[in-house]
Formats: C-alpha cells, sequence, structure tokens
C-alpha cells in the first residue's frame, strides 16, 4: 500500500503542475479524455464544448468529502456556519429557520439556523438565501415565513423566492379565480381541472408553466467551502445511521430530538401550518416518525467556483426580475465578487453562463488549491499521529477531478437554452461502466425509447443498452437500484389523496416491468434473464415506542400526561429569542405560563421524573428507541425489557418505510454522480425543475476486488459505497450523535471509514456469489419478518385491491372507518394506527412478535415488482389528464 500511496501522490503533484500550466497558459482546464478535438483547443469557451454539455468544465485540484444521513452533514454545515467570516449563500427547495442543525436540541439551542444565520449576519457576514416560492394550494413549505422570519433578523440577511405563480388579468379578473380559492390542491383536485384552469393556477413565464421547481440544495461559505447533495435543511431530514422513529423520552423530555414538526410522518399526517413549528398534531406516544436516508457532500477547489457562478447567476437573475426596478436598499442588490485580496476590488460575476471564468477567479482557484494543499500537507502528519495504527494511508494532498452538471432553462435560470447536463452525464457514466452500478433515488421514472410518452428522460435505454452488451459479450455486470416503497406520502393508496402517488407507482413500474417497454422487459426481449443483471430494492425499520411504565410513573406523578408536556417542551425551545426558557413567558390557546411556574406542565413533568424508580433502563432513555438492535452489535430485541404501563407492548412496536431521498449513482467504485437531481422527467429534462449535481472521480486508487477478480477502485467512491451498503445491511454500529467523529466535520478532515474490518470485506466485491447471498438473504428475510409484523404496502401478496382490502385495509381503516375503530378500541393501536402489529397474527403474544423481529438485520427489503400487477393503479384515462401526468414524471 506504501508503493501505491507514492504513486498517487505522484499523479497528484504531476495533477498540480499540469494545473498551473494550463491557468498559465490557457486560464481554463481540460477535462482529461475529452476527446482529441477538446485537447487541442486553448481553452473552451462554449458550453456545448465541455463534457456533459454542461456549463462548467472538469476541474481538478479538489477535496470532497461524503455525508451519510442528516446528522453528520448538518453538524459539519453547522461548524462551517459558525466559522463564516464574509459569505454564506443558501440555495434550498425548502428552508425551515427553525431547524435545530446539531441535537438533541436541549443541549444545542444556539446551533438553530436561524439563531446561526442571525450571529453570523451580527458578525458582519452578508447571507444570501434563495428558495422556492410554492403554489400555495399544492405544498405547505410556506417560504413567505421562511423570508419574513429570517430577514427580520439582520440587514445583512436577504432572501430572494422564485418563481412568482401568478395568474394573467384575464384570470384574476374571472370568476374562476375566487371558485378555487379555498380549494385545497390536491392530487384528486387537480385531475377535474382543466389544462388551461391548471395553467392559470401556477401562472406562466412566457411560453412555461411555472409548476416546476427549484429543487437545488447548496451552500457556500466564505468562497471556498461547498455543501451540496440532496438534503434540504428543512424539518424531516436529520437523522443518523439507525434511523430511529420512536422519539417518546418519558424519563426526561430534554432527550427529545425531533422537536415540534420536526417530528413528522407524512404518511399519517403531512406538513400543516409550518409557520408556526411548534403545533405538531402527531401524537408521538402513538406514532412513529418517517425515516429519512440520504446523502451530501461537502468540497473545497476550483469547483467551488461554478457553484458560486451559478448561484450568481441565479441571484442576479432574480434580482432583475423582480427587483431591479423597486426602491430595495442595500439588502437586495447583484451579487459581486467584492474580493479585495493584494487591495484590488474585483468585478462582477459574468452576466452569461457561457462565459469563461475571469481571471482574478482562476488566480483565487489557485490560490486556495495551493493553500488547500499545504494545509492537507500538514493534516496527514496529524493523521499520522492520532492514527498510527490505520490499515489505510492518510490521504494524499488534494486532486479530485470534479465537474458540475446541472438543469436549467430560461423560466429557472434566465438561459437562452436548457441544459440537461445531468441527463447526459448518467447516461453517459452507465454506458461506460464496466462491470457495476449503483443507484439510490427517490424517484425511477424513465424511458427504454421513444414509446413511453408521456416519459422522456433515456436513462433507462442506457441501462438496456449496457446490460445487453454485457450478456452478449460474457461480462459480468449488475446494476443495483434501492428506492423508496412509496415515492410520496399517502398512507390509504385507494383514497382520492392518494391518485398522485398512484400515478407515480404506476410510472415507475411501467420504468421498471410492466407496460411493455420497460427495462427488464425490454432486456427479456433479448433473450436475456433481467434478474441476472438487474435488483430493485427498498429501505423499512421498526422501533418501539417507551410508552411503557415510567411514562405512567411520570403522568401520575405530575398530574401532566406526557404530550401536554411535550407540547411545552416545544414551546420552551421553539421561542426565536429563546425567551420562555430564559424566564419570559408565552400565551397558549388555554392559559399563560410564567418561565418556572408551579403551572408549568414541562417543568412540573420533569420534576417527577427525578422522583420515578429505574425501570430496567426505560427511565433512564436506554431503551426510548429500540433501532439499534438490528444493527451491529445492537442487543438482541428479545433481550430489551418491558413494563407495561400507558400502552401494552404488542402496540407500542412501529414500522414505516425508511424514505430514500438520495439522488446517488455509484459506478464501478470509481465514478460518483450526486446532487439534487431525481430520476425522473421533472429533474433531468432541463426544462423542468431546476437542478445541480457533481461528477467525482478520485484519483486515489485502492486494490478491491470485482467479480471475483482484482479490481483497481477509488478511495471515495469505494469508501461511500461500502458504507451505505452495510448500513443497510446492518454492519454499521448505530450513530451516537451526541459524540461526533470526523465524519461530523467540514472539508478539511477527511472522511473516517475502518478499511479492512470484517464488516468492509463483506461488501468489497458486490459481483461476487457471497456478497449477492448476503444482499438477497438479508433482504428477503426482512421483507418476510415485516409483512408478518406490520402487513406493510406495497407487497408482493397484494396482486389487485381485493388482495388490498384482506391484507392491510382491514387492519388499517382510513377516514371514518377508523373514526369508528378507535372509538370501540381506545386502546389498541393494531386496529386503527397505520404502522403497528397486526396482533391477531400473534396468538403467542409479545414474545412471538420479538422473535420474528429479532431476524431483521440492517433496513433492506426487496421491491415488490407484482404490487397490484392486475390493477390499473391510477385509472389512466379516467382521472388523470395529459398535465398532470406530465408533471408526475
Amino acid at each position: 500500500m506504501s508503493f501505491l500511496f507514492d504513486k498517487v501522490h505522484q499523479a497528484v503533484h504531476q495533477i498540480g503542475s499540469d494545473l498551473k500550466e494550463q491557468f498559465s497558459d490557457h486560464g481554463q482546464t481540460q477535462a482529461a479524455g475529452e476527446g482529441e478535438q477538446q485537447a487541442q483547443s486553448s481553452h473552451v469557451q462554449d458550453h456545448d464544448m465541455h463534457r456533459f454539455q454542461s456549463f462548467a468544465p472538469q476541474r481538478i485540484g479538489n477535496e470532497v468529502k461524503w455525508y451519510v444521513d442528516g446528522a453528520g452533514y448538518m453538524h459539519a454545515v453547522s461548524m462551517a456556519l459558525e466559522r463564516a467570516r464574509e459569505s454564506i449563500w443558501i440555495m434550498d427547495w425548502w428552508l425551515s429557520p427553525e431547524l435545530y442543525l446539531r441535537r438533541p436540541p436541549a443541549q444545542n439551542e444556539q446551533y438553530r439556523v436561524d439563531r446561526m444565520l442571525q450571529a453570523a449576519a451580527e458578525r458582519g457576514v452578508k447571507v444570501n438565501i434563495l428558495i422556492y416560492k410554492e403554489v400555495t394550494q399544492a405544498l405547505t413549505l410556506s417560504s413567505a415565513h421562511t423570508k419574513h422570519t429570517l430577514e427580520k433578523l439582520h440587514p445583512n440577511i436577504a432572501v430572494f423566492r422564485h418563481p412568482d405563480h401568478l395568474p394573467d388579468r384575464q384570470v384574476l379578473t374571472s370568476s374562476f379565480l375566487s371558485s378555487i380559492q379555498n380549494m385545497k390542491m390536491t392530487a384528486a383536485n387537480l385531475t377535474k381541472l382543466p389544462g388551461d384552469a391548471l395553467k392559470a393556477v401556477y401562472g406562466m413565464n412566457g411560453d412555461t408553466v411555472l409548476y416546476w421547481a427549484h429543487h437545488e440544495k447548496l451552500c457556500l461559505v466564505d468562497d471556498h467551502i461547498a455543501f451540496m447533495g440532496g438534503l434540504d435543511l428543512c424539518y424531516g431530514r436529520w437523522d443518523s445511521w439507525q434511523h430511529s422513529i420512536a422519539d417518546a423520552h418519558p424519563g426526561d423530555l430534554n432527550k427529545t430530538v425531533f422537536p415540534g414538526q420536526d417530528f413528522n410522518n407524512a404518511r399519517i399526517l403531512d406538513f400543516s401550518d409550518v409557520a408556526h413549528w411548534d403545533q405538531n398534531k402527531l401524537d408521538r406516544r402513538y406514532n412513529s416518525r418517517m425515516g429519512w436516508s440520504d446523502m451530501s457532500i461537502s468540497l473545497m477547489g476550483p469547483v467551488v467556483e461554478d457553484l458560486r457562478r451559478h448561484f450568481a447567476e441565479r441571484w442576479n437573475f432574480i434580482y432583475q426580475e423582480k427587483y431591479s426596478s423597486k426602491n430595495s436598499a442595500d439588502r437586495y442588490s447583484p451579487l459581486h465578487v467584492s474580493e479585495s485580496r493584494n487591495g484590488i476590488v474585483h468585478h462582477d460575476y459574468p452576466s452569461s453562463p457561457d462565459a469563461p471564468l475571469p481571471e482574478h477567479m482562476r488566480e483565487r482557484m489557485m490560490e486556495r488549491w495551493e493553500e488547500s494543499r499545504e494545509r492537507m500537507d500538514g493534516f496527514r502528519e496529524q493523521v499520522r499521529h492520532h492514527f498510527p495504527n490505520s490499515r489505510h494511508p492518510p490521504p494524499p494532498p488534494p486532486g479530485m477531478p470534479c465537474q458540475i452538471m446541472r438543469s436549467c432553462t430560461k423560466w429557472s435560470h434566465g438561459t437562452d437554452s436548457t441544459e440537461h447536463s445531468i441527463q447526459n452525464a448518467y447516461i453517459e457514466v452507465i454506458r461506460n461502466s464496466h462491470h457495476f452500478i449503483y443507484i439510490e433515488n427517490q424517484f425511477f421514472i424513465t424511458a427504454t425509447g421513444d414509446s413511453q410518452r408521456p416519459i422522456k428522460n433515456q436513462i433507462g435505454s442506457a441501462i438496456v443498452e449496457r446490460i445487453v452488451r454485457a450478456a452478449r459479450e460474457g461480462e459480468p455486470y449488475h446494476v443495483i437500484v434501492i428506492m423508496p416503497a412509496i415515492p410520496a406520502f399517502a398512507g390509504d393508496l385507494k383514497s382520492d389523496e392518494a391518485l398522485g402517488t398512484r400515478e407515480i407507482l404506476e410510472l415507475q413500474y411501467d420504468s421498471i416491468n410492466r407496460g411493455g417497454n420497460s427495462i427488464m422487459e425490454s432486456i427479456a426481449r433479448e433473450g436475456i434473464d433481467p434478474m441476472q443483471y438487474i435488483r430493485f430494492y427498498n429501505l423499512r425499520n421498526y422501533d418501539r415506542i417507551n410508552s411503557g411504565g415510567a411514562m405512567r410513573d411520570a403522568e401520575e406523578q405530575s398530574g401532566v400526561s406526557y404530550d401536554d408536556a411535550r407540547q411545552d417542551y416545544d414551546q420552551r425551545y421553539g421561542s426565536q429569542n429563546n425567551e420562555y426558557a430564559q424566564g419570559g413567558a408565552y400565551n397558549n390557546e388555554d392559559q399563560q405560563y410564567g418561565g418556572g411556574g408551579q403551572n408549568n406542565r414541562f417543568e412540573r413533568y420533569q420534576e417527577a421524573t427525578q422522583n420515578i424508580g429505574s425501570h430496567s433502563g426505560l427511565s433512564s432513555g436506554q431503551w426510548d428507541s429500540v433501532a439499534s438492535c438490528y444493527m451491529l452489535n445492537g442487543e438482541d430485541i428479545r433481550n430489551v425489557p418491558w413494563e407495561d404501563g400507558t400502552t401494552d407492548e404488542m402496540d407500542a412496536f412501529v414500522s414505516e418505510l425508511l424514505y430514500v431521498h438520495s439522488k446517488l449513482l455509484i459506478a464501478d467504485d470509481r465514478v460518483v454522480i450526486c446532487g439534487s437531481a431525481n430520476l425522473n422527467d421533472r429533474s433531468q429534462l432541463g426544462d423542468h425543475d431546476s437542478e445541480i449535481a457533481i461528477c467525482i472521480e478520485d484519483p486515489r486508487e485502492i486494490d478491491s476486488y470485482m467479480a471475483g477478480r482484482p479490481w483497481r477502485a477509488t478511495e471515495f467512491a469505494a469508501s461511500l459505497r461500502r458504507l451505505i451498503f452495510r448500513k443497510h445491511l446492518g454492519l454499521l454500529p448505530a450513530q451516537d450523535v451526541t459524540r461526533p467523529d470526523q465524519n461530523f466535520e467540514p472539508i478539511g478532515v477527511p472522511n473516517a471509514y475502518d478499511w479492512g474490518s470484517r464488516e468492509d470485506e463483506a461488501v468489497i466485491d458486490p459481483l461476487s456469489s457471497d456478497f449477492s447471498s448476503l444482499w438477497n438473504n438479508t433482504a428477503r428475510n426482512n421483507t418476510q419478518a415485516f409483512e408478518r409484523v406490520f402487513h406493510p404496502v406495497p407487497s408482493d401478496s397484494v396482486r389487485n385491491w381485493k388482495d388490498y382490502d384482506e391484507y392491510f385495509s382491514r387492519f388499517f381503516p382510513s377516514g371514518k372507518d377508523a373514526k369508528e375503530e378507535k372509538g370501540k378500541e381506545p386502546n389498541k393501536p393494531s386496529q386503527w394506527k397505520l404502522g403497528h402489529v397486526v396482533a391477531e397474527e400473534f396468538p403467542g403474544g409479545v414474545q412471538e412478535v420479538k422473535e420474528v423481529l429479532s431476524q431483521i438485520r440492517g433496513t433492506l427489503v426487496e421491491m415488490p415488482l407484482l404490487f397490484l400487477k392486475e390493477e390499473d393503479i391510477a385509472k389512466e384515462g379516467l382521472t388523470l389528464n395529459a398535465m398532470t401526468e406530465e408533471i408526475y414524471t
């Protein structure tokens, strides 16, 4: 390995020399392997000449770091925000000012987004934020709350919302507008509107209907550190590797991890009135939250300048469109580079996205690359000192080639042409892959040709082409796809509110294995067994709500219900200035409480918890969640204690789909594409949702295996893929978010990964028979266990709506039926609460349930490809129109 390290070190050193020469001679880097024509060009000005037809070229000399799930990522963002001295630029689909970046909130009050941005602004940092301006009839993001809450904190904070959804004058003066003002814009109601009416609701910009969204997730700090990926800084995204979905803490409310509306399960109750973040109607004594599986990165180096350029172009475009003719003072103004190094104040960012980077930006990129290189040289010595027994060599100086891609067009970015370089990158990387593709994405809607209207993107075609080529040439090749079991949030898939979800399900199944032109059908027509080359999986987990003896005792001694005390807790940590926690006062609908007063339900409950006895770790909080039981070295669930209290243990167990939100592709353990783009038309076509992504190609090669043969993987891609696989298989320990490690740090501190461990070896070769057995057996065993205990849908045992009623609806009725059942059996959540144990399956009681749950490892489950196969899921042609179909793709 030392020989390998020396080779990589020499290669990166040479890259640095080449970078200097290219900047000196040509003013812009050239992407390696982009063809003879580009290599002969002195510099590239037209983005059509860049690889993937991106606005930005590939740039070398970058550092990149991965984060799996929100806990580590948001901790790193909080560190960067805390250190910011000049500027903070944030671009999000949704940004929640009250989001805590570190948990639990009671120990991290200063690390809430609004407080961190206010503190930065008071230090003189200029904060610029771009967020999506939602259609208020359709979404509950409350971007107006975000804007007004943050801007009132300090003049240095400016927030742009875009686009404006304004009906034209004819619609404004018609009776139509008043008729829809009180209309809830559900999927069912959308289908009742004619196409022209739907256009009127969303508004127009030229020829573009603005039902598309700004979907990027980006944070830029002090010009040189960038965070990007799938994670918005909003409610519902923070999570740990074990994805605990229970958050009741009867022994100490200050251990609450998900305060207010951040405790969310949209399949039961969607976000509502988020401007009042503490008004959460979801009772955590009986309901679970929905876990959130995601990933993001931080980076530093020349590629950050392309992200800054992209942000500045978007900001200035919106400024010209909305504010240039208004008296906007200093808060709203075009973005300038405003760089004052060596006494020189530089000029604006280029107005055209196709323009080359100015000289001052190229100089700054070189300065930062040199600074990064010096810093990493020093850090290598620190790593050797602190980790002398590490089986993996410390990283060489930074040198990762990276390229930014995006989806944008006139409505979103002011460009004259549409860019869909993310789709181009997906297609090219898949076609050029040697043996293996891993995709983890929130959606999977794609076409294999031109016969799957309304689906247009051709990523599916590239998958089919590559698999057929591999089969004919006898090459080992495999594709693994992980996606959510349900691609949106409807609880009962038969309800009118679930029509949009059913449409997306149908489009996904038509992309995968149905409809005549799907990926699997196209492969099978070539005489090839598709199951040998491509498989699809979902994620699911379980937990136990600690509503037993400890909660009963605390409620009895305090005279306060746990949920009332929890509501006061949310008020305590929800006030903007936290006046309540400091002895102030607040009002609710019933009465006024003074900080520390005897009538305070939170304080009364907390005092009572000091007097209750030990319940085998239940009152201490040790078993407030049992999610660690399916992780590495976790306790056997059969050994976890329980004392009956407000709920029977049988009804304390809950399960929910683990929502996959990542937008990730890894090829051959060498190339990584990640960002904000889903695998569907909305993200990939360019003229729909706006997106950004990055292609990362790490030069640091490591010894690995592929299909049982030696393979040269790269460190970044291999460590990321292996850690994700281990998490899904339960081969990682539960994450302790109160004890952050290297993976909670911003860029500059490398990722920690235990190379060569037994668990690492288990996932080293994604094409080996041993790995395939481990992966598929785990998925199958987990699927069978979950289906027996919780009867979740989708399921392969449900082929039609009659099966659906027998398997699911009779246990988990919705609407009026649910209220009637609840009235009959108020203490039996299993009869009416989604996600609870189907008790009648277990005549042997809760111990029988635990026997089944003890077989679960990790969160990996099979994707049910036969679900509702005998039905027209979305009733196409009866309730869906062409416009709503296009929205759902």
